[in-house]
């Protein structure tokens, strides 16, 4: 089948145009949230899904990514919230920024790329400060605005941070999480943060961590929305060049393994001891070397041969197996590794707006949560493995009633 070749990079790094050539593909790849009404299977959209790595700034990247369009939308199918962990979490990370960052701080502007719902800016909001969201999602900022969070649904870029600058003007922080890793012009949004930072404010964010998808193989990480898999070596040379300094890193265990990176303009902040500590633990692990890539290559391949071995298994058995979580994560592994409806019934969702809905690409169905819990099934496969601390808390009544959860990262296994 001929693919469509959106936002094609024609061969050349997204951050520094060298050349790249992917080191795998993952093949044929709808749009990881596109959950399909089932009158909407006709004209899905697909493009392929090939990560590359550039040796000359060490950035892990998609060849290809959809339009932004496609994939952040009114329809768009995640809302923060919805986790009672990820809730604590922006908690947290709202608060270290109140206190180490702003504390003392004259009428502190906030700044959040990426604020979906307002699951962070809310306590900015419940403290009085000044605050912002940028959310290109209508559906999830309309959300955040009816809770009274400042937010405009727009992309980020250097034209709009002059508009926030001439409006609001500039930012002491600017925060965000697992949004930078989606946007595919990073030096444009390099360019934006470098004019809405005040001289001595900071830039943090976090995203899913390179280092950590390499050594649990959690491939899955790697779908249309994440155009960019961060180490702290490609943060610092991709930032470098505007003037954008790494003076910290903390590493976060949210989906599955994350780093959150500080900048700040250059001199203006000392440079943490840690810094330098995960640069040389980032040349330790060969996240610098093509050959570290090729190896994830065969694990990916060894891992999908023994999730679809196990499916398989349990298909011709009569068992019934359930997903668990019809996340964005679960859509590559599910296509993949071509998993169908016949090994996988239906994929429970406490989401509204996915439940009657198709997987995208296989087309497995997504029911209610209540349908989980109504009839256990004998097997869930975990596709919200990330959250299996949370999950498996909640699950008690399902592993008493002898059920057994299918999981893959950081290996193919059932565990009860």
């Amino acid at each position: 089948m001929n693919l469509p070749r959106q936002h094609s990079i024609n061969g050349h790094c997204r951050v520094c145009s060298a050349e790249i050539v992917p080191f795998m593909s993952f093949g044929r790849m709808p749009i990881a949230n596109g959950f399909l009404k089932p009158e909407e299977t006709g004209n899905e959209y697909f493009f392929e899904l090939a990560p590359a790595f550039c040796a000359a700034c060490g950035m892990f990247q998609l060849m290809e990514q959809p339009q932004p369009e496609k994939m952040f939308h009114e329809q768009y199918a995640f809302y923060s919230s919805m986790s009672r962990y990820m809730q604590a979490h922006f908690e947290v990370f709202a608060h270290a920024v109140i206190n180490a960052v702003l504390a003392g701080r004259d009428d502190p502007f906030v700044v959040e790329l990426g604020s979906n719902d307002g699951i962070m800016l809310r306590h900015f909001r419940e403290r009085g400060l000044r605050h912002l969201g940028i959310e290109p999602s209508s559906n999830v900022a309309e959300v955040a605005r009816n809770q009274g969070i400042s937010t405009v649904s727009a992309f980020f870029d250097r034209k709009l941070a002059d508009d926030i600058v001439a409006e609001h003007g500039s930012a002491d922080a600017i925060l965000a999480a697992n949004v930078m890793c989606h946007i595919p012009d990073l030096p444009g949004v390099a360019a934006g943060v470098q004019r809405l930072l005040k001289p001595d404010g900071v830039f943090m964010f976090e995203d899913p961590y390179l280092g950590d998808m390499i050594a649990e193989t959690s491939y899955d990480q790697i779908y249309d929305e994440h155009v960019f898999i961060f180490s702290a070596t490609s943060v610092r040379r991709a930032f470098a060049p505007f003037e954008l300094e790494l003076v910290d890193v903390m590493p976060q265990v949210t989906h599955g393994g994350s780093m959150r990176y500080t900048l700040a303009p250059k001199g203006s902040h000392p440079v943490s001891k840690k810094v330098d500590e995960q640069l040389a633990k980032e040349a330790s692990l060969g996240l610098d070397r093509p050959e570290t890539y090729l190896r994830f290559k065969s694990n990916c391949e060894s891992s999908r041969a023994a999730l679809l071995q196990t499916l398989e298994r349990l298909r011709t058995q009569g068992k019934r197996v359930v997903g668990y979580g019809a996340t964005s994560k679960s859509t590559t592994v599910i296509n993949y590794c071509g998993i169908t409806p016949s090994h996988v019934e239906f994929i429970s969702d406490t989401t509204p707006i996915k439940q009657g809905r198709l997987s995208p690409g296989a087309h497995i169905p997504v029911k209610p949560y209540g349908e989980f819990v109504k009839r256990y099934p004998d097997y869930a496969l975990l596709f919200a493995w990330n959250h299996a601390a949370e999950i498996r808390e909640k699950e008690g009544g399902f592993v008493a009633a002898g059920g057994r959860w299918i999981v893959y990262v950081p290996e193919v296994a059932i565990v009860s």
